[in-house]
């Protein structure tokens, strides 16, 4: 951004460098050309009025928008009064002063205007030379001097599109700045959001699952402390029913800890690490288990990992509160790839009831949809439940696009 600026500045002094040097050329050979006659106090108040207008010109224009034509309306009248007066036996270096005033119409007027301005002063140039020259000497010295003005006004008109191209492109780095920081802040923000949500995922899993347990080895210790008092002989029953506690709450949480490593996943994929799943898990004898795989597409990390969260909340609900005796996943990989879970379990009505956060199902559906696949969740109770994951193409196809 520094250095856009300091390029305006450059070419800004170019440009008042050059304007000075013609204007110090024209009133130096006025001062020489009129220096005996009666007309050079008139020719240096002009000049200097013409000075006088440029300088305020330069102030008054970017505050004043329609300023700069009157400005040059007047500007063009005084060249004209300087070129065309008759007392004036050499003129033609007055022509130049508006190749200065052209060089300020490349910098402040549109593309339109700047023909308009240039034509005039061209008219007014060759009607001059044409009245008294004749028109192959007023050709001459069109071309002559009308190559001058031509020459700075190229001149002026690049350095203004080079400025108006570094403007351009530091509105642009400012554009891409302000997308980048909102870039980061939307990085954190989702990383934020996914540490708040494995959060609550793992609370509600630690409610439901060794939270419960604990609960349930308090209560069996308790049971055991009462029996030794009355009946010794069942404490040993109980006592069994601890140790299986103790077990399947080690299980569960060896099962939490490793779902928190970022690569638990790296290398198996959906189906090997579901089929561990299951048979990891403690599987009460009534309840069957069957998982069916059809075709062989490879789905992407995030797919794998959200998709096996989801179907691993589906076999803890069948698990701890289906009370199903039959369940069975379909994992289908061919296009379209869908997956289904199915039991003919108690089921449950869509007003979750009190107490049931545990069932993970909002945590489904947020799974789903931030890997771009819709979920369909049916049940009501006494008729079982069933799961349907479906991958959106057109949705992914739109995000691609």
């Amino acid at each position: 951004m520094r250095s856009g600026q300091t390029t305006e500045r450059m070419h800004q002094s170019v440009f008042l460098l050059a304007a000075g040097l013609t204007y110090a050329a024209i009133l130096l050979r006025s001062a020489l050309t009129n220096r005996d006659t009666a007309n050079l106090a008139f020719v240096v108040e002009a000049l200097l009025g013409f000075l006088a207008l440029f300088l305020v010109e330069q102030w008054l224009s970017p505050r004043i928008d329609r300023y700069f034509h009157f400005y040059l309306l007047v500007q063009t009248t005084l060249v004209c009064l300087l070129f065309y007066n008759p007392d004036l036996k050499q003129f033609d270096y007055y022509s130049l002063l508006f190749g200065i005033l052209g060089m300020q119409v490349m910098r402040q007027v549109n593309r339109a205007s700047r023909i308009a301005w240039l034509v005039i002063f061209f008219i007014l140039i060759s009607y001059r030379f044409i009245s008294l020259q004749g028109v192959l000497a007023a050709l001459i010295n069109v071309l002559l001097f009308g190559s001058v003005i031509i020459f700075l006004c190229a001149y002026s008109l690049s350095t203004r599109q080079a400025e108006v191209a570094n403007e351009d492109l530091r509105k642009l780095m400012n554009q891409v700045q302000t997308a980048n920081q909102q870039l980061e802040t939307y990085s954190d923000t989702r990383r934020q959001l996914g540490i708040a949500n494995e959060r609550q995922r793992l609370r509600r899993e630690l409610h439901d699952s060794v939270t419960q347990t604990i609960f349930s080895m308090t209560l069996t210790t308790q049971s055991a402390l009462l029996l030794m008092d009355r009946d010794p002989t069942r404490v040993s029953g109980q006592l069994d029913r601890l140790n299986q506690l103790v077990e399947g709450a080690l299980e569960e949480m060896h099962t939490l800890i490793s779902e928190l490593r970022p690569d638990h996943m790296a290398g198996i994929g959906l189906v090997a690490e579901f089929q561990k799943e299951v048979e990891r898990r403690r599987i009460s004898d009534g309840l069957a288990v069957s998982v069916q795989i059809d075709g062989e597409q490879t789905l992407s990390v995030q797919e794998d990992q959200a998709l096996f969260h989801i179907l691993q909340e589906a076999l803890n609900n069948i698990i701890k509160h289906a009370q199903a005796s039959q369940a069975s996943f379909q994992i289908h990989l061919d296009d379209p790839m869908w997956i289904e879970a199915i039991d003919n379990g108690t089921g449950f009505s869509r007003v979750y009831p009190s107490g049931s956060s545990g069932l993970g199902i909002p945590g489904m559906h947020e799974r789903a949809n931030e890997i771009n696949w819709d979920i369909k969740i049916q049940s009501a109770p006494g008729e079982g439940t069933r799961i349907h994951l479906k991958k959106n193409y057109q949705l992914e196809t739109n995000c691609d696009g």
